[in-house]
C-alpha cells in the first residue's frame, strides 16, 4: 500500500475522498450507459482496465483475465450491445487506501445479441485500484443477472449447470 507523509514524519495510508468516490460512481454510470448503447469506445475511454483485470461474467463460466481493447474486439462488442438505457443504483461503497469497491445494481433495458429488447439489469461489483499516477483502473468486475429473486430449485438447476 502506498503511503503519504504527514507532518512529523508519520506515514498514513491514503484515503479515498468523497469527491473521488462520487466521480467513480459517475464514471461507471456513464460506462454502463455507453456499453449497453453499443458505444464500446466510449466505455473503454471511461474505464481503464488493469493489466491484471479479472471478469466474472454474468454468463458464468471461468473468470476471464485481461481486457482485449483491440479494434476487432471492440467492434465485436459494439455489434453485440445494440442499444438501450442504463441507470446505476448504488447499494454500498467500500474504500481502503488505494482501493475502492462499488456494489451496484445496473438497471438496464436494451437489445443484446439476437434477443429482443428487454430488462438486462445486473447486480455488479466493481473493484478499482488507484495507480501511482492517481488514476483509477478497474481490477475486477463481477456481474450476475439475479436482480429478480429465484427459488431454491432454480438455483440448484443453475448450480448444476442446467438450463443451458
Amino acid at each position: 500500500m502506498r503511503t503519504i507523509r504527514i507532518q512529523g514524519g508519520v506515514a498514513l495510508p491514503r484515503t479515498v475522498t468523497d469527491q473521488e468516490l462520487a466521480a467513480l460512481v459517475q464514471r461507471i454510470t456513464e460506462a454502463a450507459q455507453a456499453l449497453i448503447s453499443g458505444d464500446i469506445k466510449g466505455y473503454a475511454a471511461r474505464i481503464k482496465h488493469a493489466h491484471d483485470y479479472t471478469l466474472m461474467s454474468p454468463y458464468g463460466g471461468d473468470p476471464a483475465r485481461g481486457f482485449d481493447d483491440s479494434d476487432g474486439a471492440l467492434d465485436a462488442l459494439a455489434q453485440f450491445f445494440r442499444g438501450g438505457e442504463a441507470k446505476v443504483e448504488v447499494v454500498e461503497t467500500y474504500t481502503s487506501g488505494d482501493l475502492a469497491v462499488l456494489v451496484v445494481i445496473e438497471r438496464q433495458h436494451g437489445t443484446i445479441g439476437d434477443l429482443p429488447e428487454q430488462d438486462w439489469s445486473l447486480r455488479v461489483t466493481w473493484v478499482f485500484r488507484r495507480t501511482a499516477e492517481s488514476e483509477w483502473e478497474l481490477v475486477h468486475r463481477h456481474a450476475d443477472a439475479l436482480v429478480h429473486p429465484i427459488d431454491h430449485q432454480r438455483l440448484g438447476v443453475l448450480a448444476r449447470g442446467g438450463g443451458r
